[in-house]
C-alpha cells in the first residue's frame, strides 16, 4: 500500500450524511460510494480497498478476515461501538473516529428541542395558522402555560465539551448549572459536581450529554425517573439506552416528569411498537431522529477531519 500512488478508499453509507460534499476525501484518492450498505454487503462492497470510511457499518472480524487488504477504518463519528477495536488491533488495522466536530450543533440542538416543548410552540403556531387566532376576542393566547430558564436547575450528566457548551448557554439564560461526571474523572469544572440522585431530584431540565458504556447502560430507569420532579424535562441527546424507554414512556404518560427531548434511541431508526411512539401525552415529548449532531457546519467539519486522519495514516507508511 506505501506504493500506492492513488489510495483506494471505499465509503459505505453516505447516506447517514445528507447532502454533504465529499471533496475533501476525493482530493486524497479514488473514492467509490455506497449510500448504505447492508450486514449482507458488507465484504462485497469494501472488496480489495485498502481504506474504509463508514458512520454506523458494522466491521467486524468476519469483514476483517474476508477483506485482507483493509489497512484503515475512519469512522465518521465519535463513537466507535460499531468497530471491534481489539481485533482490529490484532490485525494491524488502524481505527480513526472524529472527535469535536459537533458541539456546536448538538448544543443548539438541545435548546431548540427543549423551547419547542417549553413554549409549546406546535400548539401555538397551529392556533395562528388555523385562523383560530385571526377569530378570537383576545389579543394573545396562554391557555398552554410556559416557564423561563432563570433560577432553574439545569443538570447535565456527562461534563464533556458538548456538555460544558450546553452549561454555557443555560447560564446565559440564567439558569444554574450542576453536573453528574459518568467516569468519575471529570472533576475539574466550573460548576457544582453532585450524585445521580441529587442531580436528578433537584434539576428542572436534564440533559444527558454522554457516551454509552458500561457505566451508562440503563443509568436512568424508572427508580431514577421517580426522583425527578413532576415538572421537570428530561432531554437525552447523548445515546440511546442510557435511559430505559418503557419506563420512561411509564414516567411520562404517568404524570411522574413534565416532558422529555429525545434525539436517541436503542434502537435505531425507532421500532415501532416501542413504547415511546405508543404515548397518549404526546404533548409532552419532542423526537428527532439522531440528528443533532448534523448541522451543515457540523458535517462539513467532519468530512475534512476524516480527511486529515486518512493523510495522516497515508503519511505514516
Amino acid at each position: 500500500m506505501s506504493n500506492m500512488a492513488i489510495p483506494d478508499m471505499v465509503f459505505l453509507d453516505t447516506g447517514t450524511l445528507g447532502n454533504t460534499s465529499f471533496k475533501p476525501l476525493e482530493e486524497i484518492g479514488t473514492l467509490r460510494i455506497f449510500k448504505n450498505t447492508s450486514f449482507q454487503e458488507r465484504i462485497q462492497n469494501i472488496g480489495n480497498s485498502p481504506i474504509v470510511i463508514t458512520n454506523k457499518v458494522n466491521i467486524d472480524k468476519e469483514v476483517m478476515d474476508g477483506c485482507p487488504n483493509l489497512r484503515l477504518i475512519c469512522i465518521t463519528a465519535t463513537g466507535i461501538n460499531n468497530i471491534d477495536t481489539i481485533y482490529a488491533m490484532q490485525k494491524g488495522i488502524q481505527v480513526k473516529n472524529v472527535a469535536g466536530y459537533s458541539t456546536y450543533s448538538v448544543a443548539q440542538a438541545t435548546f431548540a428541542m427543549l423551547f419547542k416543548l417549553i413554549h409549546q410552540l406546535d400548539f401555538y403556531d397551529n392556533h395562528v395558522k388555523s385562523l383560530e387566532y385571526s377569530r378570537s376576542p383576545f389579543f394573545t393566547n396562554l391557555e398552554k402555560g410556559f416557564f423561563e430558564l432563570k433560577d432553574k436547575i439545569h443538570g447535565i450528566i456527562g461534563m464533556g465539551e458538548i456538555g460544558r457548551q450546553v452549561a454555557k448557554i443555560a447560564e446565559a439564560f440564567g439558569a444554574n448549572v450542576i453536573y453528574y461526571s459518568t467516569s468519575g474523572k471529570n472533576l475539574k469544572q466550573d460548576y457544582p459536581r453532585v450524585g445521580l440522585d441529587e442531580l436528578l431530584s433537584k434539576s428542572d431540565i436534564v440533559s444527558i450529554h454522554a457516551p454509552l458504556n458500561e457505566q451508562t447502560y440503563n443509568l436512568v430507569p424508572m427508580d431514577k425517573l421517580k426522583l425527578m420532579k413532576q415538572s421537570a424535562i428530561l432531554v437525552n441527546v447523548g445515546r440511546g439506552g442510557i435511559v430505559n424507554e418503557a419506563d420512561l414512556a411509564t414516567a411520562i404518560d404517568g404524570g411522574m416528569i413534565g416532558g422529555a427531548c429525545i434525539d436517541v434511541f436503542e434502537n435505531e431508526p425507532i421500532e415501532e411498537e416501542n413504547p415511546l411512539m405508543q404515548l397518549s401525552c404526546k404533548d409532552k415529548v419532542v423526537y428527532t431522529p439522531h440528528n443533532a449532531w448534523g448541522s451543515a457546519e457540523a458535517r462539513k467539519s467532519l468530512i475534512q477531519k476524516t480527511a486529515n486522519n486518512i493523510r495522516e495514516f497515508l503519511n505514516s507508511i
